[in-house]
């Protein structure tokens, strides 16, 4: 990783008591004569840049209203439709392809299904992009006037993707059954990966631009620019973002489609129907926790990029005021485990096979709860003086090293572990392991878990209780590594195990009304998420525009208010789940025709 090592330079001076001679003195003036010349050749140079301006509260226009409330708002909706967006044609070009490459129409079908959902989202994407600008430059006109000196050309770029991303985009849906066969199947993936390279470039050029507010790069210590756009573009925090979005759109983008087939599922009419979308259903929960399971360790590399970078922002996030929201975080991400496990175990009904691991749901579920217990333990509580004396101190004596990073860690890393484990139950339960190594595997692959679940409780509890800080931190890593490990190791081995295996019969529909509100579930919990995670990473710039750069000085230059924060948070995901609806409900339509009426009346 970038920027986690620092260079310690060590300036040793010598002084000498040795009295000037008139030579000495001559040639002292002549460098102090040079050290002028040199640093008025420096001064004529940094003439010519143009630092970031300085504004004043009268450089902000007063409309009457917040106007940071407004831009929360369009951008927060912005964001989470372009999340969509991008991530659909993701994984429709993967369902795309193994539908071509095992000639099983289903898949075809399914994935321009997922398609024709995110059309009229995409529409929506860009309308909420065109206000979202129009305010930004109406409302804060002189920092978008300098981020469009910094960026300058790249803008122009940005404009020419997205133009290029609509005409692959239209190219892509409409084109589909006219490209569905033989080598025609061919230029139509090959229309899809290019639509994938294009909405990604996209992302990672608007990345960049989030990274500067947070971590600028290629400008000096007073904001004129210094560097080529590569080098402002490339700042520390834009790698480990554009991992951490590209995950997260994935996993946002399957919870979403999986709340359609399951909006389809309980209104759908006959079983052929209830089968199809049940399946849907399942293969979207499968995309949405399969980029989830490696998305916390995406957000541990970007939060030490942070604190590489500015300590201050760090212990801002997770140790000011900002930290009693990685509770809420923990909540919302212990509701999308259990609700996907639930899903998977409800889906295990449909499994002839399935009464054969169905006795270990209830210790999954049970390191579930107890990792969602721990996790959500804060360790310094919000008291009263009388209560703190009550106490005998500002955390519990015997939950309080609960609420520690030691403990969090070896939570999650376990949740994320039987999570995985839960999906492997599901993937055997309709199989039947044929190889003569069977016994061996699953004695593998039982150690593999052992070993990781020991070494991970073991690197939290010594490293993080008895050990400095220096070893604190280290220790995570270790166990990142162990979670890593089992689910790696865990999709090789069962994918070498399965072949040649014999399948029982699975029954698509066969699940109950409950499993279809986990999938529900989902997508409220992710869109919460992705706000709450969105306020955490603007409101570490606490006072500026462009950290150290350029400050904010509107009157609203300062971190909003946790109570005011949710009441926002909550507003625009609700504003987005009902655009939401109304899209499936436009999906709907589309597949609805009017059954034209029969004129029974005879003839004069």
């Amino acid at each position: 990783m970038h920027s986690m090592i620092r260079w310690m330079l060590l300036v040793v001076l010598l002084v000498g008591f040795i009295s000037p001679s008139p030579e000495a003195i001559a040639a002292d003036i002549a460098t102090h004569n040079s050290e002028v010349s040199e640093i008025a050749a420096e001064s004529s140079t940094e003439t010519t840049l143009i630092p970031a301006p300085q504004l004043k509260r009268s450089d902000y226009p007063n409309m009457g209203f917040s106007s940071r409330s407004v831009i929360w708002i369009l951008a927060q909706l912005h964001l989470f439709f372009a999340a969509f967006v991008l991530a659909v044609p993701i994984f429709v070009l993967v369902i795309e392809f193994i539908g071509f490459k095992y000639k099983d129409d289903r898949y075809d079908d399914m994935a321009h299904e997922f398609m024709k959902i995110s059309m009229t989202a995409y529409s929506i994407t860009a309308l909420f992009g065109g206000t979202l600008a129009f305010a930004l430059f109406l409302l804060y006109p002189q920092f978008m006037a300098y981020m469009m000196r910094v960026f300058n050309a790249q803008t122009l770029v940005y404009a020419g993707l997205f133009f290029a991303e609509s005409a692959l985009l239209y190219i892509y849906y409409y084109g589909w059954n006219a490209m569905r066969y033989g080598d025609a199947k061919w230029a139509h993936l090959t229309i899809g990966l290019l639509l994938n390279a294009v909405g990604t470039t996209l992302l990672v050029v608007a990345n960049s631009w989030s990274t500067f507010m947070m971590a600028p790069s290629g400008v000096n210590e007073v904001g004129a620019v210094t560097g080529s756009i590569w080098a402002i573009m490339k700042g520390p925090l834009w790698n480990p973002l554009n991992l951490h979005r590209v995950l997260a759109n994935v996993a946002f983008g399957g919870a979403v489609v999986g709340a359609y087939a399951a909006y389809k599922f309980l209104s759908a009419k006959t079983a052929v129907e209830k089968a199809h979308y049940d399946w849907m259903g399942y293969t979207s929960n499968f995309i949405a926790i399969l980029a989830f399971l490696p998305l916390p360790f995406a957000g541990y590399w970007l939060m030490a990029e942070i604190y590489a970078y500015s300590q201050q922002m760090g212990i801002t996030a997770m140790g000011g005021i900002l930290a009693w929201l990685f509770v809420v975080q923990a909540i919302l991400i212990g509701t999308i485990l259990l609700s996907a496990n639930y899903y998977l175990w409800s889906g295990m009904s449909r499994c002839e096979g399935s009464e054969r691991y169905t006795w270990m749901i209830k210790y999954i579920a049970l390191v579930l709860i107890l990792g969602f217990l721990i996790w959500v333990t804060p360790h310094t509580l919000i008291l009263t003086p009388s209560e703190v004396a009550t106490l005998g101190g500002s955390h519990h004596h015997t939950l309080g090293p609960l609420g520690l990073m030691p403990a969090k860690n070896i939570a999650v890393n376990l949740m994320l572990i039987f999570t995985f484990l839960s999906f492997q139950l599901y993937r055997r339960s309709d199989k039947i392991i044929t190889v003569s190594w069977a016994k061996a595997g699953n004695a593998l692959m039982v150690a593999i878990y052992v070993v990781a679940i020991v070494n991970i409780i073991f690197a939290g509890v010594y490293y993080g209780y008895f050990t400095n800080t220096v070893y604190k931190v280290g220790s995570s890593v270790m166990q990142v590594v162990s979670t890593l490990i089992v689910i790696v190791s865990g999709v090789v081995i069962d994918t070498l195990m399965f072949k040649n295996a014999k399948t029982l019969p699975s029954t698509w529909g066969k699940v109950t009304n409950f499993s279809q509100y986990a999938l529900f579930a989902l997508p409220v919990a992710f869109t919460w998420l992705m706000a709450l995670m969105g306020y955490v990473r603007s409101s570490v710039r606490t006072h500026w525009h462009v950290y150290t750069v350029m400050k904010d000085n509107s009157p609203e230059n300062y971190i909003p208010a946790i109570g005011y924060a949710g009441n926002m948070i909550t507003i625009a995901t609700v504003l987005f789940l009902l655009i939401i609806v109304f899209i499936f409900w436009i999906a709907s339509l589309s597949n609805t025709k009017q059954v034209p009426e029969v004129n029974n009346a005879s003839n004069c």
